[in-house]
């Protein structure tokens, strides 16, 4: 059986070798080695069953070379620093295999990689059109490797997006698409996806995009991963989403570079991919490898943008990150202290030193790393110890510069000195002025509304925290609240919260819900008590915090307004009972307007699990509040 095999395939060989000159070079090496394959291992299974002349016979049996052996022509292409020298080779009576035309068209476009202008005299250069052509005419037997390198080349050079030759080679590439090895597809993406899409050649592209997403088990190589992921994940969403499991099957062979990398992609692209965060997560907690003051700020950033939380590598970025404050610039003192302030971690230590480099570099800081360094102390309201002259040098900046910033960009820094207790009286007149808000009151779109709540905040900071402070301020028109989004979702505490009051309060004219003050902020609840703690109808009564008139009898003497305030997981400063700015903000505002607080934050309200502890919780924080005022 094995020597009938043998002679099978002995015939095969000849006929191979009879029909070689009808066929192409390509198609030569293609059926001899297809041949030489079977021959090879049928006589491997069965060579203890052959007779002697036919081992002879394999033994003979020609080896063909997997590649042209190396001439002096490849020397002279791979080592010529100018394209004369290349273009010099077609009439200098060298032998030119296949790929030489291709491997000298690619050392053309390195050449001439950041030179347009002669590239665009290369184009008219009738040597380059010779060259092209004899490209075209041996496309066939162009190897894979070269292939891809060649249209790479060819985008670069500027062909024309209706030259015959760039047609064929796209062409040659989408018949060869499934023989193509992973690792030439890769590099066909990652070099020409940007030329394609100017090219016109669209359909190759999400051809090239398909079968890189149909093979992605391929890949196993880590380098080849994150560049996908950053030169075409964005072209593809089933290819990202392919490339992250990768990506979180080879992690733990990243390293630290990598996983920089990985994250920055991930928030240049707002994919919160949170198994691969996680992964990243751990491996960067685990692992000791140092972290440069580069790769430092890019994980900040990508964690910022992409709102991921994880105290141990946030506790580790603070810490690498504290020794080489000193040689930060300002953009990244303040790239990195709003990169913090997003995931709403206060690091102090690391927070005053960022505070002490602006004091440091006060006559080289710009306006817009000043302020927004500002907006992240406000967001997690931080007062650093040098206070009074790190904000003399903000007031200093903004005193000649404030009204030259956009209107928004305005409103935000005197929103934030608001926040802070900072704010002064020249400032708010600046943004409160007639001229200035009619801007933002007509507004529909979020940003505007956004602006609008701030330009409240700053209205109420002006008539209760500055009593010395003349005008202008909001027109009454401006303070009635606007009527709230009708999918607002309703948080469980808020729901379980309104349950709990209206049990309580028995009758529904004993207090109001979500009530909209005309400070801009929204109370949970009010109640009136009267100075036997006993309640009254809220709505019979004057109410000054609202910007519509409700009820005409004045406050009887000693009666009390509580405001229900609840918190949730947000509102807090990451792992911290410490409240956000604005939210501190909104408390002072409130007990200045007159209010007694009852505060309902989330983490006690968890730890009640009945009906009837819940009363008893909000009954006994009424009380504490009412007892807390009478001590005053």
């Amino acid at each position: 059986m094995a020597a009938r095999l043998v002679k099978r395939c002995t015939c095969l060989l000849r006929e191979a070798t009879r029909l070689a000159p009808a066929v192409s070079p390509v198609g030569q090496l293609r059926l001899a080695r297809g041949a030489q394959k079977l021959l090879t291992s049928s006589a491997t299974s069965s060579s203890s069953r052959l007779p002697g002349p036919l081992s002879e016979l394999v033994e003979k049996e020609q080896v063909f070379t997997p590649y042209p052996e190396r001439q002096e022509v490849d020397q002279l292409i791979e080592k010529a620093t100018r394209p004369e020298e290349l273009l010099e080779l077609l009439g200098g009576g060298h032998c030119l295999h296949q790929n030489h035309a291709a491997l000298t068209l690619i050392q053309l476009s390195r050449l001439l990689s950041e030179k347009p202008k002669d590239k665009a005299l290369l184009l008219q250069d009738a040597r380059f059109q010779q060259l092209l052509h004899l490209v075209n005419s041996q496309i066939a037997a162009v190897w894979h490797g070269t292939l891809v390198k060649l249209l790479r080349s060819l985008y670069a050079l500027g062909l024309p997006a209706a030259s015959k030759e760039l047609r064929s080679v796209e062409q040659e590439v989408r018949w060869r698409m499934r023989r193509l090895k992973y690792k030439h597809l890769a590099f066909l993406a990652e070099s020409s996806a940007t030329y394609m899409q100017e090219q016109g050649s669209r359909e190759l592209l999400a051809e090239l995009l398909v079968h890189l997403e149909r093979r992605w088990a391929e890949i196993d190589d880590s380098r080849m991963v994150v560049a996908m992921m950053m030169k075409t994940g964005l072209l593809s969403e089933p290819l990202m989403t392919r490339l992250e499991d990768k990506c979180l099957e080879l992690v733990e062979q990243f390293g630290p570079e990598e996983l920089r990398k990985v994250l920055v992609t991930l928030a240049a692209q707002k994919r919160r991919s949170v198994p691969l965060l996680r992964a990243i997560s751990y491996h960067l907690v685990q692992k000791p490898f140092p972290l440069t003051k580069g790769i430092l700020l890019d994980l900040a950033y990508a964690y910022g943008k992409l709102g991921f939380h994880q105290t141990q590598v946030f506790q580790r970025l603070a810490a690498d990150l504290l020794p080489h404050t000193p040689s930060l610039t300002s953009s990244e003192v303040a790239r990195c202290t709003k990169s913090f302030a997003f995931l709403k971690w206060l690091n102090l230590p690391l927070f005053e030193a960022f505070a002490q480099h602006v004091l440091d570099r006060a006559q080289s800081v710009t306006l817009p790393h000043l302020y927004n360094m500002l907006l992240a102390f406000a967001r997690v309201n931080f007062h650093p110890e040098r206070e009074d002259p790190f904000f003399s040098l903000v007031h200093q900046k903004l005193g000649s510069e404030l009204a030259g910033l956009e209107p928004a960009v305005q409103v935000d820094v005197v929103w934030a000195l608001c926040v802070l207790q900072q704010a002064l009286e020249a400032e708010l007149q600046a943004v409160l002025h007639p001229e200035f808000h009619t801007q933002f009151l007509g507004g529909g779109s979020p940003k505007d509304q956004s602006i609008f709540q701030k330009l409240l905040h700053i209205n109420a900071t002006a008539q209760l925290e500055h009593p010395e402070y003349t005008g202008p301020l909001l027109p009454a028109s401006a303070l009635v609240p606007r009527p709230s989004a009708p999918d607002r979702k309703v948080t469980p505490l808020q729901k379980e919260l309104q349950e709990t009051l209206k049990g309580l309060l028995g009758s529904a004219d004993k207090g109001s819900f979500m009530v909209a003050t005309q400070y801009g902020w929204v109370l949970d609840a009010e109640v009136l008590l009267d100075t036997d703690s006993q309640l009254l109808p809220l709505r019979a009564f004057v109410a000054p915090h609202l910007a519509l008139p409700s009820g005409s009898q004045p406050l009887p003497t000693g009666a009390k307004r509580l405001a229900f305030l609840r918190w949730e997981f947000p509102n807090f400063n990451s792992r911290s009972k410490d409240l956000l700015g604005r939210f501190v903000m909104a408390r002072r505002h409130l007990l200045a307007a007159g209010f007694l607080l009852v505060d309902v934050p989330y983490y006690e309200w968890l730890e009640l699990k009945s009906e009837w502890q819940k009363s008893a919780y909000l009954k006994d924080k009424m009380r504490k509040a009412v007892a807390e005022e009478l001590a005053k």
